[in-house]
């Protein structure tokens, strides 16, 4: 959860959704830190304000725990000699916009009776105010502000004999969407929430074992992808190999769907799917649920290209890069005055006028939050000389706020919430605008159709029905109270 002076999604220039946090881990390996730097390398875009890694060598843990990219710190020889040990686990963390700090950049390391443990975490538990509040109760003191360490605080607590049992205790304590990576002196130990909301899967490198987000940074460093930890499972790795756990009762999966439109790397493989091949289906259903007669398929860049794709081959329209994105800066860009910062998306996107002008555009993009990126990227393509300009969204409009890990506005600020499609097309000046069905989600991601009785995925955002109790929430008038705790998974 977030600082008390932290204040999520509060930016005014920026307008997309964000995982709060990507995991990495591998037990059995020489050089282990440098493998999770890697990998956390390959889940960078799960998080950019802050990464640390805590390693042990067989005698004793060592942590290293810093704001900023990975490869502003942990590349360095200096740090990564300092992370000895065959065994490490990582974490990637997204930027709230207040002030975060060290204190709650994971892994979360405490010496408990019988030895340290790490925790890492993607996702949000919906209830650990209340948890935090029994425990503080009990005599426990937090030192930070981050679910997480809910769950040392319950691993702590627990009179269990042993690790697994005092692990199992703690996780069957908390609700919302968990994936875990942990570190204690023998083992390793992986758990997802008994609906899988967030993506978890294992991996082998000539024998180490690996733990992570992301398919994709299996492949950084050449890994063997084994399977997607099941939802509800818990794996417990140690020198004699792994063992799975089940400490839940089993429940229907609710995957996040919104990882198929977007956190997740094009190039990775979550739950079976190849998420560039389903970004490009969700464009293809875009097309012909959203036909316009146009000139030219223009992606709003990165992550509505792969839909951009789909759609002009279905449309039989020729796709161009109608606008190009400058990949060098950084969300600390200060703006000194109005003057500047008015130019702010030019900083980020330009126009490449030789391919828009005159032309009738359609502009693909993943999904329209408050509107405001939308308005100004629609100005920045008519600047160039386009004739039409019409606006086609490669998910449903987003209705709800995300209490599972993902950095949201409030309801108020969701421009779908308070907007019809036309009033929305209004705003942002295009003239016509164009989001996917909920059914031809389902459909690109390889469903018939949503079922409404039984989602198969947490799809909240789009629908408002949440898979999990939100326990904070109850009895609160205020849906952002929870909000504001999910900047620690």
């Amino acid at each position: 959860m977030a600082d008390a002076d932290d204040t999520p999604f509060s930016s005014t220039s920026d307008d997309r959704f964000h995982d709060e946090c990507g995991v990495f881990g591998i037990f059995g390996r020489q050089d282990a830190a440098a493998i999770v730097t890697l990998g956390l390398h390959a889940l960078q875009h799960r998080g950019q304000e802050a990464a640390g890694i805590v390693s042990f060598d067989g005698q004793q843990f060592h942590v290293e725990r810093h704001v900023g990219l990975i490869g502003d710190t942990f590349t360095k020889q200096s740090v990564l000699d300092r992370l000895k040990g065959q065994r490490a686990i990582g974490h990637t963390r997204y930027a709230t916009t207040g002030g975060a700090g060290l204190r709650n950049v994971q892994p979360l390391f405490a010496e408990l009776a019988d030895g340290g443990i790490a925790v890492a975490h993607n996702g949000n538990l919906t209830n650990a105010m209340t948890v935090q509040r029994t425990l503080q109760k009990q005599g426990s003191i937090f030192t930070s502000t981050s679910d997480t360490e809910t769950i040392l605080h319950l691993v702590a607590t627990s009179r269990e004999k042993d690790i697994n049992s005092r692990f199992i205790e703690a996780v069957r304590q908390i609700e919302g969407a968990f994936s875990l990576v942990a570190l204690t002196a023998k083992k390793m130990i992986g758990c997802r929430d008994p609906l899988g909301i967030r993506p978890l899967v294992l991996g082998d490198l000539d024998g180490a074992w690996i733990l992570s987000s992301e398919t994709c940074a299996l492949d950084i460093i050449g890994a063997r992808f084994v399977r997607d930890i099941k939802p509800g499972e818990m794996v417990v790795i140690t020198s004699k190999g792994i063992e799975s756990l089940y400490p839940f009762e089993p429940q229907k999966p609710r995957f996040c769907i919104f990882e198929y439109v977007y956190f997740a790397r094009p190039d990775s493989t979550v739950e079976g799917r190849n998420v560039y091949t389903v970004r490009k289906n969700i464009g293809v259903e875009l097309a012909r649920e959203n036909p316009v007669e146009a000139d030219i398929v223009v992606p709003v860049p990165d992550s509505g290209t792969p839909a951009a794709i789909g759609f002009a081959q279905e449309a039989d329209i020729p796709f161009e890069l109608g606008i190009i994105r400058n990949h060098y800066v950084g969300r600390t860009f200060i703006s000194p005055g109005d003057s500047i910062r008015h130019m702010g998306v030019k900083l980020k996107h330009n126009a490449n006028r030789k391919m828009i002008e005159g032309k009738r555009v359609v502009l693909v993009d993943d999904s329209i939050v408050r509107g405001t990126t939308s308005q100004k990227i629609v100005q920045l393509v008519r600047d160039a000389g386009a004739r039409e300009v019409h606006m086609r969204i490669a998910s449903p409009p987003t209705m709800s706020p995300c209490f599972y890990g993902v950095d949201t506005p409030e309801k108020s600020k969701l421009l779908a919430s308070r907007m019809s499609i036309g009033e929305m097309a209004e705003f942002i000046r295009v003239d016509s605008l164009g989001f996917l069905s909920i059914d031809g989600l389902y459909r690109a991601v390889g469903e018939a159709a949503r079922n409404e009785e039984a989602p198969q995925f947490c799809d909240a955002c789009f629908t408002g029905q949440y898979p999990t109790r939100l326990t904070d929430l109850e009895g609160a008038s205020n849906v952002r109270t929870l909000s504001l705790l999910a900047s620690g998974g």
